[in-house]
């Protein structure tokens, strides 16, 4: 015997069938729109016209964002409590922006009790004080700089200069308010392309150009290791030092991990955006985060203990939106050249793992 749909039923069959996938899609436009509402803008003094930002770095000693100026000729710092910016003069300046990163300011990282930062229009590595937000001294350097830190077991800093194919060496001087002095250059053929210093293997990690990444040894500064990294563009580069794990970034919008306790094996992979530039990775969450500059998004990737990546979620950035970096309070700040600006995401996607 058949059975006969109550009115009830048909309406019910109408709206699952028809309102539903209507329901999805609005959901759907309420995430994303919450999501684009979680990218709050921090103005720059100065820099409306544009600014050529690079490596931006974090303190966690200051507890501030270190957002090298480019043509401004400042330092700014964003507090990460409440994103006040403060700044540092004293460095190279130029009135207008004409896209691009190579004038001024474009990298920085702290020391010991003081912060060091690379000129590219001066040649110029600059020590600035911490306590008194003051530039204190410099020296030159052997060619146009890129990336540049602090290597804290051997008291050393560490300048690529990739027009050069090599990362000159600076001891400190007796006082660290001192200039620093050339005590060596290392040769990396075809890069090198960021760094990133590992203390508790004793390394430092940089990427060729293309499809490889370079393990250096902090004492002997040696190449000792190359890995293939599946990249066809080598560009951005992070690590997760207690697990062992190093993330490279992929221009063509990759993010690739490898297991330094594996000899550098390939083991995950995620693609997402394109135009790939500088990663950056937040250990407590364990998130990784993945800029497009071509693509103007961002990917936030979860990394598994095992190492595995999965995407978490994507937020819309801005042309050219190339590099990025993480705070201890769970915000990524993301670069704006184009209006001089930065961009703040508050991550509050769930720990990947503990």
């Amino acid at each position: 015997m058949g059975h006969f749909a109550s009115p009830f039923t048909k309406t019910c069959y109408f709206l699952c069938f028809f309102l539903g996938p209507l329901a999805s899609l609005y959901a759907q436009t309420a995430q994303t729109q919450a999501t684009t509402k979680a990218l709050q803008a921090i103005t720059i003094p100065g820099g409306e016209s544009g600014i050529g930002f690079d490596d931006l770095r974090f303190s966690s000693k200051l507890g501030k964002a270190l957002i090298p100026g480019g043509r401004t000729g400042k330092l700014f710092l964003i507090d990460s409590k409440d994103q006040s910016v403060s700044s540092i003069s004293g460095f190279s300046s130029k009135s207008g922006y004409t896209t691009g990163h190579g004038e001024g300011i474009t990298s920085a990282d702290e020391g010991d009790t003081v912060l060091y930062v690379t000129d590219r229009t001066a040649l110029r590595l600059d020590v600035v004080d911490e306590s008194s937000g003051l530039l204190v001294a410099g020296t030159a350097l052997a060619a146009g700089p890129d990336y540049v830190r602090y290597v804290a077991p051997t008291q050393e800093i560490w300048v690529t200069e990739p027009g050069k194919d090599r990362i000159e060496i600076f001891r400190l001087a007796k006082a660290p308010k001192q200039p620093p002095i050339h005590a060596d250059f290392i040769s990396v053929p075809g890069g090198p392309e960021a760094l990133v210093i590992d203390k508790t293997r004793g390394r430092a990690y940089s990427n060729l150009w293309k499809e490889e990444t370079v393990a250096i040894d902090l004492q002997s500064r040696k190449i000792v290791a190359t890995w293939a990294n599946g990249c066809g563009g080598s560009r951005g580069i992070a690590l997760d030092e207690a697990k062992g794990f190093l993330f490279v970034g992929c221009s063509e919008g990759k993010a690739v991990v490898l297991n330094l306790n594996q000899d550098g094996k390939q083991i995950a992979s995620l693609s997402s955006g394109s135009g790939v530039d500088i990663i950056d990775y937040n250990s407590t969450l364990a998130h990784l985060y993945l800029p497009g500059g071509h693509s103007a998004t961002m990917a936030i990737i979860g990394v598994a203990g095992s190492g595995q990546l999965s995407l978490l979620g994507t937020v819309p950035t801005a042309e050219d939106s190339h590099c990025v970096t993480a705070d201890a309070n769970g915000n990524a700040y993301v670069c704006d050249p184009g209006k001089g600006q930065i961009l703040m995401l508050q991550d509050n996607y769930p720990v990947s793992r503990k």
